[in-house]
C-alpha cells in the first residue's frame, strides 16, 4: 500500500483540474491558449447530473478566465459508459465521468465499490469515499486517469414486469444487469439470469420481453423512462452506486501548469458543488418515490429483515470479488471495510 506521505504527494500532483460530469476536452482549433469542454454522460436531460454541468460551465468559464468553454452531450451522445471509459484510458478520449460500476470494466478494483449493502447509508459511504480519495486516486492515475470529482446515482432498487418480494421472485428470470462483475455475481448469487445490456437497450428490452426488470436508483429510472415499462418497484436499496469524474492521465499532463491550478480539485468550490450535487439527488427520492405510485406502479417496500434475507445470499459477490481481485483491489477493499 502506498504509504500516506506519498500518497499525498501524489494526490496533490494530479489534483489540479475538475468537472462535474463525464466530459471530453480538446483544443481549440481557432485560439492555442483555448480549450474546449465536450462534457459526455450517458445521464439524460433534466437530471442532477445535467444540472451539475450547467453549473460547471459556469465556473470553469470564470475560473479560467475564458479559455474553457463548457459543452454538454448528454444521453450518450458520445457513446456508452464503457467504451468512452476505455477511450479516455487510451487517452483518445480526455474526460469521462459515471458509474463507479462502469469505470471498474478498466479499473475492476473499483468493483468493490459497488458490492451489495456494502454501505449502509449515504452519510456513511461520504465518509468512506472521503477517507479513501487519496488511494482511489494513485489508483486511477497508475490505470492512466485522473481522479476529478465524485457525484452519485444513489441506491439501486429493483423495477420489474412482476412483484420482487424476496430471493424466490428473482430466481430464473432475467434481469438486465450493470456490465461489472460485481452486478453480475449478484444477481447469480440470488438465482436469476443476469443479461448485461448497456442503458440504451434496456428500455426496448423490457417492451418486448427480453428481459423481465433492472435494478437502478428511481432518479435514473425516470430520466430514461425505464418507469413507462415497469408495473412493480421494489425498494431493496441493495447497491449504493457512487460516480465519478476523471481525466485521461495523458492529456491531464498535457494542460498548461496554469490551467491545473485555476480548475484545482482542491478548489473549495468545487467541494462544495460536490457536496451540492450529492444533497440535490438525495433530495428528490422522495418525490421521484411518489412518482411510481402516481404512474400507476406498485412500490413495495422493504424490511430490514427482508433486505438481510437478500444480503445473505449476496455475500457471495464479495467472496469473489476479495477471491479474485488484484494486491491493490484487496488493499483498497481492506480500508473499505476498515471504515465501515
Amino acid at each position: 500500500m502506498t504509504n500516506s506521505s506519498t500518497t499525498r504527494r501524489r494526490f496533490v500532483q494530479g489534483s489540479t483540474a475538475t468537472a462535474i460530469a463525464p466530459f471530453f476536452i480538446g483544443r481549440s482549433a481557432s485560439a492555442a491558449d483555448e480549450y474546449v469542454v465536450k462534457v459526455a454522460t450517458v445521464a439524460p436531460p433534466d437530471t442532477a447530473w445535467a444540472t451539475l454541468v450547467n453549473k460547471f460551465r459556469s465556473w470553469a468559464k470564470d475560473k479560467s478566465g475564458g479559455r474553457v468553454k463548457v459543452k454538454a452531450y448528454l444521453g450518450g451522445a458520445l457513446g456508452d459508459e464503457i467504451s468512452t471509459a476505455e477511450g479516455t484510458k487510451r487517452g483518445t478520449i480526455q474526460a469521462w465521468g459515471g458509474s463507479m460500476g462502469a469505470l471498474a470494466s478498466a479499473v475492476p478494483e473499483l468493483d468493490c465499490l459497488e458490492l451489495p449493502y456494502l454501505f449502509k447509508s449515504a452519510k456513511k459511504a461520504d465518509a468512506v469515499l472521503d477517507k479513501i480519495r487519496p488511494q482511489l486516486h494513485d489508483l486511477l492515475w497508475d490505470r492512466g486517469y485522473k481522479l476529478m470529482f465524485y457525484s452519485e446515482n444513489g441506491y439501486r432498487s429493483i423495477g420489474a414486469l412482476h412483484p420482487v418480494e424476496g430471493v424466490k421472485d428473482l430466481k430464473g428470470r432475467k434481469f438486465r444487469s450493470q456490465q461489472s462483475d460485481v452486478h453480475l455475481n449478484t444477481w447469480r448469487a440470488w438465482g436469476a439470469s443476469p443479461v448485461p445490456m448497456a442503458v440504451t437497450e434496456v428500455l426496448s428490452s423490457l417492451q418486448t420481453g427480453v428481459v423481465d426488470g433492472y435494478d437502478n436508483t428511481p432518479v435514473f429510472t425516470f430520466a430514461a423512462s425505464w418507469y413507462v415499462a415497469t408495473r412493480h418497484f421494489t425498494l431493496t436499496e441493495h447497491i449504493y452506486q457512487p460516480a465519478a469524474v476523471v481525466f485521461s492521465r495523458k492529456f491531464w499532463e498535457s494542460l498548461p501548469s496554469d490551467l491545473q491550478t485555476a480548475l484545482s480539485p482542491e478548489n473549495e468550490d468545487v467541494s462544495k458543488m460536490e457536496s451540492r450535487g450529492r444533497r440535490n439527488i438525495r433530495a428528490m427520492e422522495p418525490q421521484l418515490i411518489q412518482n411510481f405510485s402516481d404512474a400507476g406502479i406498485k412500490v413495495h417496500k422493504m424490511s430490514e429483515s427482508d433486505k438481510k434475507q437478500l444480503a445473505a445470499p449476496a455475500q457471495k459477490a464479495w467472496d469473489q470479488f476479495e477471491k479474485g481481485t488484484s494486491k491493490a483491489g484487496k488493499e483498497l477493499f481492506k480500508t473499505i471495510k476498515a471504515n465501515l
